[in-house]
C-alpha cells in the first residue's frame, strides 16, 4: 500500500476503467468520493485499477476520518504521532467493528492526590485534568480544585497540584463544562441542603517554565439566572454556549427546565436565557446531556418525579437558532440486554466517531453498575422536523445500541463517578463516584466512596503502522464489472452535479 497511500493528486492513466468518469480529473473524483457514503466508496473500489489505488490513497482516508470520527479527533492524533503516514484507514476500519474497550489503572506520582468523592465535576481541558468540589464521607462538600498535567502521555506518573485561591465555595452536584480553554461551572448543593445557581470561570494555562497555572473567578451573568439547582445535567455547545437541564431545586422538588448561558467572546460575562419548547423531557435528576455536534445534544437517563429510574432519550437540535427537542422512542426488549438500560447517575462521553460511551450508575434498587454501552445516534434517521422518532427496525436498533465488553483494570461498580475524554475522543478518564462498601468500612447505608482514577481506551490497542489493501476491509461480493461500472458512473455523475 506503499504507492496507493501517496497523494492524490496526479494524472495516473487507468484503461482498464473504460467509463467516461476515467477522463476526470483525479482531484475532482477525490472531492465527490468525499459526497459518497462508506459503503459506496468500499464498493466502487472493486470496479477498476483506478478506483482501487483512489480509493486506498493515504489522503483520502484521513479526510474520512476527519468527515466521520471529527476533526478534532485528527488533529489530536496527527499530532501526537511521530509517524509520516497515519494508518488512517486501518483506524476507520477498526473504529467501525469495535465492541469493547481496555481499562488502565492510572498511578501518581506522590501522596499529595484528591480524596475519594461523589458527585464532583472532571475535565480534559488544555492537556490537563481538573477536578473540583463533591461529596464525601458523612455528607460533608469539597471544595477543593485539583490539576494534573496529561499531554500527549496518559502512561505519565500522574501529578496532581492544588489551586488555594479564588476557588468556588464547596458543593457536590455542580455541572462544570469546557469552552475551549476554559471551564464554566454552575450550581451545585451545599451540606447544609442549599441549592446554588452562581456562575463561575475558571481559565487553565500551561507552559515548559512554569507549569499549569488555574484560576477561578466569578461570571458576571447580570440579573437573570437559573434557579438554584444540583444533581442537573450539563453541556456544551459551539465552544460558546452552556445548556443545562433538569435537577434537583428548592425542596427537593425535580426540575424539568432547560437554560442557555450564552458566553461573550471575551469571556468576561454570560447571558442566561431560558428554552421554552413543547413537547420536553420531563423532570429528572442525575442524567447526562452530551453534545454529539456543534448543535445537537443527547439527554439519557436520570431520575424522574416518581423517583422512577430513566432510560429514555432526548435529542435538542439548537441549529441555525430553532431550538427543539425530539425525542427518540424504542423498545428495550428489541435490544440484546436492554433491561439493564435505565440508570441514574452514569456518564455519557463523547468518544471517537461522534458516539457516546455510557458507563456505569445505578439502577431502581440501587445497584451499582460496571457496563459499558455507546449510544450511536448516526444510526437514526432524522427527518428535518419532528417531534418524536420511533426506532422500531430490530436493525437500526442494534446499530444504535451496543453493550460493549471491558477488558484490563477490573474497576469496582459505582455511580455518580465522573468521566471525561481527552481531545482525541480515544481515551475516556474516570475518577471516584459511590462504590460498595465491602472492601472498606462502609458507611451505614453499605456505599463508601472512591478514590480511584482509571482510564478507559476506547480502541482498546495501538493502532500499528504497517501497509494496507483495500481486501483488507473489503469482503464484497464481485459484480459484473462491465454492469457495475454502468451504474457507478450513473451515482458518480449524480454526486457530480452538486
Amino acid at each position: 500500500m506503499e504507492e496507493s497511500e501517496g497523494s492524490t493528486s496526479g494524472n495516473h492513466s487507468y484503461s482498464s476503467c473504460g467509463s467516461p468518469i476515467s477522463n476526470m480529473a483525479q482531484d475532482y473524483l477525490f472531492t465527490i468520493l468525499l459526497l459518497l457514503p462508506i459503503d459506496a466508496i468500499l464498493s466502487l473500489s472493486i470496479t477498476c485499477k483506478r478506483f482501487r489505488a483512489l480509493t486506498s490513497s493515504h489522503t483520502l482516508w484521513k479526510s474520512l476520518c476527519k468527515r466521520d470520527l471529527g476533526s478534532t479527533c485528527v488533529d489530536s492524533l496527527s499530532s501526537n504521532n511521530q509517524h509520516r503516514h497515519f494508518p488512517w484507514m486501518r483506524l476507520y476500519k477498526q473504529v467501525s467493528q469495535m465492541d469493547s474497550v481496555c481499562c488502565h489503572k492510572l498511578l501518581v506520582s506522590d501522596l499529595d492526590f484528591p480524596a475519594a468523592r461523589a458527585s464532583h465535576s472532571l475535565n480534559f481541558v488544555s492537556d490537563c485534568l481538573v477536578l473540583f468540589g463533591g461529596g464525601c464521607e458523612g455528607g460533608r462538600h469539597l471544595d477543593d480544585t485539583w490539576v494534573a498535567y496529561i499531554g500527549n502521555d496518559f502512561r505519565r506518573m500522574l501529578k496532581w497540584q492544588t489551586v488555594h485561591s479564588g476557588i468556588p465555595s464547596g458543593r457536590f452536584g455542580h455541572t462544570c463544562v469546557e469552552m475551549g480553554d476554559y471551564l464554566v461551572l454552575f450550581g451545585g448543593i451545599n451540606d447544609r441542603g442549599n441549592r446554588k445557581n452562581d456562575t463561575w470561570l475558571g481559565h487553565v494555562m500551561f507552559n515548559e517554565n512554569n507549569g499549569v497555572t488555574f484560576s477561578w473567578k466569578m461570571l458576571d451573568v447580570g440579573n437573570v439566572a437559573p434557579p438554584s439547582r444540583g444533581a442537573h445535567a450539563a453541556c456544551c455547545i459551539d465552544e460558546k454556549r452552556m445548556i443545562i437541564h433538569g435537577g434537583i431545586g428548592l425542596n427537593g422538588l425535580r426540575l424539568g427546565d432547560t437554560w442557555v448561558l450564552e458566553m461573550s467572546d471575551s469571556h468576561c460575562f454570560g447571558t442566561w436565557h431560558e428554552i421554552v419548547a413543547h413537547p420536553s423531557p420531563p423532570p429528572r435528576s442525575g442524567h447526562t446531556l452530551t453534545c454529539i455536534g456543534r448543535s445537537r445534544t443527547i439527554l439519557f437517563g436520570g431520575r424522574g418525579l416518581g423517583y422512577e429510574v430513566l432510560d429514555d432519550v432526548w435529542l435538542l437540535d439548537t441549529y441555525q437558532g430553532y431550538q427543539r427537542w425530539v425525542q427518540i422512542v424504542y423498545d428495550l426488549q428489541s435490544i440484546p440486554a436492554g433491561v439493564s438500560l435505565p440508570r441514574v447517575g452514569h456518564t455519557a462521553t463523547l468518544v471517537l466517531g461522534g458516539r457516546l460511551l455510557i458507563y456505569g450508575g445505578e439502577d431502581s434498587y440501587r445497584q451499582r453498575k460496571d457496563d459499558f454501552w455507546v449510544l450511536d445516534i448516526s444510526a437514526i434517521p432524522y427527518p428535518c422536523i419532528t417531534q418524536q422518532i420511533t426506532v422500531s427496525s430490530k436493525k437500526v436498533l442494534t446499530r444504535m445500541w451496543k453493550r460493549w465488553k471491558s477488558s484490563g483494570h477490573a474497576a469496582n461498580s459505582r455511580s455518580f463517578h465522573r468521566a471525561c475524554a481527552d481531545r482525541s475522543g480515544r481515551y475516556v478518564y474516570v475518577f471516584g463516584g459511590m462504590v460498595d462498601g465491602f472492601l472498606q468500612p462502609a458507611e451505614p447505608s453499605g456505599l463508601r466512596f472512591d478514590g480511584e482514577l482509571f482510564l478507559v481506551d476506547y480502541i482498546g490497542q495501538s493502532v500499528s503502522i504497517s501497509c494496507m489493501n483495500c481486501d483488507y476491509i473489503i469482503r464484497k461480493q464481485w459484480y459484473d464489472c462491465e454492469d457495475y461500472q454502468i451504474v457507478c458512473t450513473a451515482l458518480l455523475m449524480f454526486y457530480s452535479m452538486w
